[in-house]
């Protein structure tokens, strides 16, 4: 297994980009999925498919790159990872894992938190938080949205890059 500490995700989107600093302590094996399906350019053309402004923002669905809009919400990887409920808050700025009603069935949808939802902790896998680019997260959250909280226009996650941490972006996981 490599080494997770001290890596972040840079997420160019077409909104800006943000930065995501992660937690191998609380989370290994949804860092590491996180990780190797950036590396292998998994989340690249994907979109942000679900906004809820106060609440979050809702990406990494492959059959948001090509595939009919009534699928998106339903696409992973193809393989899951097990539960890592932590103690982690689910405040502005942390990212968790997406899942269906089963917690051992997150893949590749994961959310990044924009206002208080404090009464998701412990039932999803909180696995990073925002470094920089929390004012793209709040600006892709207020995008105009259908019905279905789908944006009316598409949020691009353009290329997701994994790189070290500098010093600044740094620090312990919060508990």
């Amino acid at each position: 297994m490599t080494d997770d500490t001290d890596k972040v995700a840079d997420v160019k989107t077409n909104k800006g980009t943000i930065t995501i600093r992660f937690f191998p302590d609380v989370a290994p094996k949804h860092v590491k999925n996180f990780i190797d399906l950036a590396e292998k350019g998994f989340y690249n053309g994907s979109k942000f498919h679900r906004v809820i402004p106060g609440f979050m923002i809702q990406g990494g669905d492959p059959n948001t790159i090509s595939g009919d809009p009534s699928t998106w919400g339903t696409g992973g990887s193809g393989t899951n990872v097990k539960a890592e409920f932590n103690s982690v808050h689910h405040v502005p700025g942390i990212v968790s894992m997406a899942r269906s009603q089963s917690p051992d069935s997150a893949s590749s949808q994961f959310f990044i938190v924009v206002g208080d939802a404090t009464f998701l902790d412990k039932q999803y896998s909180a696995f990073g938080m925002v470094t920089s680019g929390m004012d793209v997260a709040q600006a892709i959250a207020a995008t105009p949205r259908d019905p279905g909280d789908r944006p009316k226009s598409p949020v691009i996650m353009e290329k997701v890059t994994i790189r070290a941490a500098k010093d600044s972006e740094k620090g312990p996981t919060p508990k």
